[in-house]
């Protein structure tokens, strides 16, 4: 309170000082009424001035309670967003950043609840939820002319529906094989190498609840032979795999596997990665028949409550000092362009250390959208059980 009166005492005397200056000198007399002329000019140069110093307190006490709210993952993804996106961005704005912690799916559904009044400003979700977001109706429009910095991102990164961009990509990521080093000794080599009986109740895959979930049926459905049309063989496959979790969340993944409560499984580069530079007893490989990979998104909620500090956080997030830091914190594959890492960073990039975006199998996620309904349903019925 102290600091706030001082503040005040202070922006009162530099505005009475400067309006004082401008107050016309005048001679005391009376006028014709018999007032005192002088009185006026003094009168008005102290109401100018309390009124303009209560309006610098009010602008210095709003920079200081301004803030967005950034609806992003959790673990050591919400960490590293915090470290190369929100503190730069508060160093430089004032702006604090309240993070909204959650998968994408669930983000999505909080801006499907909120629409008619959101309290979200900016949203990561991954791709495949970003098109939902985006037929959903609850992303405005990202406009080049306020987030200059979108003339960074490789072509590949920019969302279009239309005329309008409605997503940006903020890094690529993969999905692998994880495994206990521990209690594996020789690396396995292939998708395959889940069904065996040595790993049977210790094996971990991604839900329908996790983004990843629907495509890496698909992704399975491919590498297996599956008809695309008809996947009641690689659902009778799946029932038959004996785990230990269908994970919902990149977290619960991490923390399964640190537990020792799966040993091998479905991960992606991000939280494996991040497991074995903690020295944690993890491996990481990209199995022989591939792995597929996507990206995690940056989106603009529509009639969000802070709408240009929320193009100045995007802005912030474009940068190749925020796209080195996610990849060197993260391992994600930059989706600026022209952007350096370590040697050891970019062996640990999704598409290895002299590959790029062109080296990635990237989903159709119009075609995956399609058919999300239908298979959550069916793996509900036949899997999940």
């Amino acid at each position: 309170m102290s600091q706030l009166f001082k503040f005040m005492t202070q922006d009162f005397k530099r505005a009475y000082s400067t309006i004082g200056k401008m107050a016309p000198y005048v001679t005391i007399k009376n006028d014709r009424q018999g007032e005192n002329v002088m009185a006026r000019p003094i009168r008005s140069t102290l109401t100018a001035a309390a009124l303009l110093a209560s309006g610098l307190m009010s602008q210095h006490v709003l920079a200081q309670d301004k803030s967005i709210t950034v609806a992003w993952y959790g673990g050591n993804w919400g960490e590293a967003f915090r470290a190369c996106v929100a503190d730069p961005y508060t160093k430089a704005t004032g702006v604090r950043v309240n993070a909204d912690v959650g998968t994408s799916t669930t983000t999505l559904a909080k801006l499907q609840q909120q629409k008619s009044a959101p309290t979200i400003d900016v949203a990561y979700m991954d791709g495949g939820i970003s098109e939902l977001a985006q037929a959903a109706g609850v992303l405005d429009s990202l406009e080049p002319a306020a987030i200059p910095n979108m003339k960074n991102l490789l072509k590949q990164a920019v969302y279009k529906s239309g005329e309008n961009t409605f997503a940006v990509g903020s890094g690529y990521y993969s999905l692998g094989l994880t495994y206990n080093t521990q209690e594996i000794k020789t690396p396995p080599t292939s998708w395959q190498d889940l069904w065996k009986p040595e790993y049977a109740g210790a094996v971990a895959i991604p839900s329908p609840s996790n983004s990843s979930g629907v495509p890496f049926v698909l992704f399975l459905a491919k590498i297996f032979g599956v008809d695309g049309d008809n996947l009641d063989p690689l659902f009778a496959r799946l029932s038959k795999l004996d785990t230990a979790l269908f994970f919902d969340s990149s977290g619960a993944a991490t923390n399964a596997y640190q537990s020792g409560e799966a040993i091998i499984g479905a991960h992606f580069n991000v939280g494996a990665w991040d497991l074995i530079d903690k020295g944690m007893p993890i491996g990481f490989v990209v199995p022989k028949e591939g792995a597929w990979a996507t990206d995690a998104r940056l989106h603009l909620v529509k009639n969000g409550p802070n709408k240009q500090a929320a193009q100045q956080f995007i802005n912030t997030a474009l940068t190749p000092d925020a796209a080195s830091c996610l990849a060197t914190r993260l391992y994600l594959g930059p989706a600026v362009q022209g952007v350096k890492v370590a040697e050891d960073v970019a062996r640990k990039l999704p598409w290895g250390a002299t590959g790029s975006v062109d080296n990635l199998a990237l989903f159709d996620w119009s075609m995956v959208n399609a058919r999300r309904a239908a298979i959550t349903d069916t793996w509900n019925r036949q899997v999940a059980r």
